[in-house]
């Protein structure tokens, strides 16, 4: 009897996935084989990580429940199952993260000199200064408010850190009020103390609590305690109804700050007075509220990364590869002529894709810049070029203004380039512009009017080019720069093409295209031929993508996943999918680069992008996967890149079907993690790799599990 593969059994739920992965961030906080800092670093990062989840998942999860929705998910939780979920994973995690400080993290920065002091174990100097700073400068920014009928509750903005006070007027002392100071965003969370030998630091909360009585006169504090509400960050934009969607975003962004509270964490010894007037006026329920023992909000503590002095606690800088040209060369246009090139980031410089779109713009040559921009950095190289450029040439610009959390410097980025005469587009009513694609066009020595084009995986972000790591093609093939040409053409006046070859486009057919690649591989095997599949990406949520997969490896296909983040496919279940293997790396840079490689019975195909697996970049945005059509740069991704990340035994997990992850080497049966000759770390490899201490011939074969090998032996 044919299984049914959209059995709820075969699928892991999203928000526990997703839990699940920050859970593996955690793990790096908590690993002391991880530089000191950077283990502070990593346990900032899952404090950020929550707060997004909060801001967007939770709170789309809550909207859902108030407006009546039923339907369960591919995994048949129903929204208030999966609500339970949330509630149980996040209360667990929220321990667990201030264990981590508190009990290893805290303790050893204090045994190298970096300490932060509670009020009570500060000396005099650091008194006298506390007292000087609050009055020079704090002071003179704080509003206290007492709530009464004639102070309404003040209007706590998303992620804003407060101190809220338990009042007794002395002439009144049978009524308590409750009083709201907001700690100033201006200055910094953590005041440096003056100190000899060690870099000391107080939060600032503290110091509010502790002038609280300069705030409050005739009042007697009976007790206070710091909180910070997180609200719903989703945006409701009517697309089609927009006169202006800059104009709609930008409206939108102004209430976003204001939206529905959905969590509240609040220092874990709060008078329960204090907390239960807090939850009422959020209207929280229970379980939204956090107690937790330490500062509130582990996010800033990445501050004391940037400001403490101690390389030795940090990973070794490296320094990447630089894009060389040829003696044949004179130019990288030309180099682009004889042959493409792939750069993999941050191993490779990402300054050859700046130079490749500065040197456009300062090109008589170049007649035309065509760009899409998703997420830069607040210094960009790359938008001052295309503002350089309008001045001489034709510059498009795809500017996405939906980018979460981007929406404002996107605003802004888009007034600068239309005030320069970029013409301005913000992408198709209803999807959000993905794709990271740049398009020049150039009338060579030669005569010839020539297309160039940048494909890439990350975006135009010259500062996460270097803790990301993603991939970019430059080639100057006419069927890839056609194909791009023929996108700008969708993206800026909605002109669908037939098809968009050798490119997958979507929401057009990359879909389409990514199932009838698994099904192919699936025809291979059951002819006998050689069967492949390798993908690597952020998530793996579309559940006809998971569908296919498991039809594959039931036809004999063997799968090797790589996927960073949510993973809703179920691997090792026995008749389903037995042949395929999950592997999750999480280190020193965010895995960013998708990797699809398809074995194609020996014809081997490989395509890089933009896309996840995921129902949002399959069918919510445009989005492209591109080929790589070179012999040569296919052989790379596949032995220098997806071999290196399959062997990896240090930083690698898998994917259990139970939606557990073990680490790699307990997978293969070991007690204990590897050292020395036996230890590889992927990334660490790469490194050594861009500055020529390391060879190709050096990666290991990674061993299969055991409990692949007992699974393959039965079939046969």
């Amino acid at each position: 009897m044919a299984r049914t593969l959209d059995s709820p059994a075969y699928y892991i739920n999203r928000e526990a996935s997703w839990l699940a992965f920050n859970r593996r961030v955690l793990e790096e906080a908590q690993d002391e084989n991880n530089p000191l800092l950077e283990r502070l670093k990593f346990l900032s990062i899952t404090a950020s990580n929550l707060d997004e989840f909060f801001e967007v998942r939770v709170a789309g999860l809550v909207q859902q429940i108030e407006d009546g929705y039923t339907e369960a998910g591919a995994d048949g939780l129903t929204l208030l199952q999966e609500r339970d979920v949330v509630s149980r994973y996040t209360h667990d995690f929220v321990d667990d993260q201030y264990l981590c400080w508190n009990e290893k993290l805290r303790p050893a920065m204090a045994q190298h000199g970096i300490r932060v002091l509670g009020l009570h174990e500060m000396g005099s100097q650091a008194r006298a200064f506390v007292d000087e700073f609050c009055e020079r400068e704090l002071d003179l920014l704080l509003t206290p408010v007492t709530v009464d009928p004639a102070h309404p509750f003040p209007r706590v903005i998303n992620k804003a850190l407060c101190v809220a006070f338990l009042l007794r007027r002395r002439r009144r002392s049978s009524l308590t009020y409750t009083g709201v100071v907001t700690v100033p965003r201006s200055l910094p969370r953590l005041v440096r103390l003056p100190s000899e030998g060690t870099d000391d630091f107080i939060f600032l909360a503290d110091l509010v609590a502790f002038h609280a009585s300069r705030m409050y006169h005739g009042y007697d504090i009976v007790s206070s305690a710091a909180f910070r509400v997180t609200r719903n960050s989703n945006l409701y934009l009517a697309e089609e109804e927009s006169r202006s969607l800059l104009e709609s975003v930008r409206t939108e962004l102004h209430n976003r700050r204001k939206g529905d509270a959905v969590r509240m964490e609040i220092e874990s010894d709060a008078d329960p007075e204090i907390v239960e007037r807090l939850r009422t006026n959020f209207e929280l329920e229970p379980w939204q509220v956090f107690p937790v023992n330490g500062p509130v909000n582990l996010s800033r503590l990445f501050n004391l990364y940037e400001q403490t002095e101690h390389p030795e606690l940090k990973f070794k800088p490296f320094a990447p590869r630089e894009l060389r040209l040829t003696a044949k060369s004179q130019d990288l246009f030309e180099e682009l002529r004889r042959h493409d090139v792939l750069l993999h980031h941050p191993f490779d410089s990402y300054d050859a894709v700046v130079s490749f779109i500065e040197a456009a713009a300062e090109d008589p040559r170049v007649l035309s810049i065509k760009q899409t921009l998703y997420r830069t950095s607040e210094h960009s190289l790359i938008v001052p070029a295309l503002i350089s450029a309008a001045a001489r040439k034709e510059v498009t610009a795809v500017v996405e203004l939906k980018a979460r959390f981007d929406e404002a410097s996107n605003i802004r980025w888009a007034r600068d380039l239309e005030d320069a005469g970029v013409q301005v587009f913000h992408g198709l009513v209803g999807l959000k512009t993905h794709c990271k694609l740049s398009l020049l066009v150039r009338r060579d020595p030669d005569g010839v009017t020539r297309r160039y084009t940048h494909l890439g995986t990350g975006n135009y972000n010259t500062t996460t080019a270097r803790i990301y790591t993603d991939l970019s093609l430059l080639t100057a093939d006419p069927e890839i720069t056609g194909a791009v040409h023929d996108v700008f053409s969708f993206l800026t006046a909605y002109a669908e093409h037939p098809n968009y070859d050798p490119l997958l486009v979507s929401p057009l057919d990359l879909a389409e295209h990514c199932l009838a690649l698994i099904g192919r591989e699936a025809e291979h095997a059951k002819h006998g031929r050689p069967a492949h599949i390798i993908a690597k990406m952020n998530a793996l949520l579309d559940k006809n993508i998971i569908m296919a997969l498991y039809r594959a490896s039931q036809a004999g296909v063997r799968i090797d996943l790589l996927v960073r983040g949510m993973c809703a496919l179920r691997p090792g279940v026995r008749g389903v999918s037995d042949r395929i293997r999950v592997r999750s790396i999480v280190g020193r840079f965010l895995e960013h680069s998708r990797i699809f490689y398809f074995a194609n019975g020996g014809e081997e195909e490989i395509y890089l992008g933009s896309a996840d697996w995921m129902p949002r970049n399959l069918y919510e945005r445009v989005e492209v996967l591109f080929p790589l059509k070179d012999t040569l740069l296919r052989e790379r991704v596949r032995h220098e890149i997806l071999d290196v990340y399959l062997a990896d035994n240090v930083k690698s997990r898998l994917l259990q079907k139970e939606g557990t992850y073990i680490r790699a080497w307990q997978a293969q049966g070991k007690r204990k993690p590897p050292t020395g000759p036996g230890a590889f770390n992927a990334q660490e490899f790469l490194i050594g790799l861009a500055e020529g201490k390391q060879l190709m011939d050096s990666i290991p074969v990674p061993p299969e599990p055991k409990s692949r090998k007992v699974a393959l032996r039965k079939e046969r």
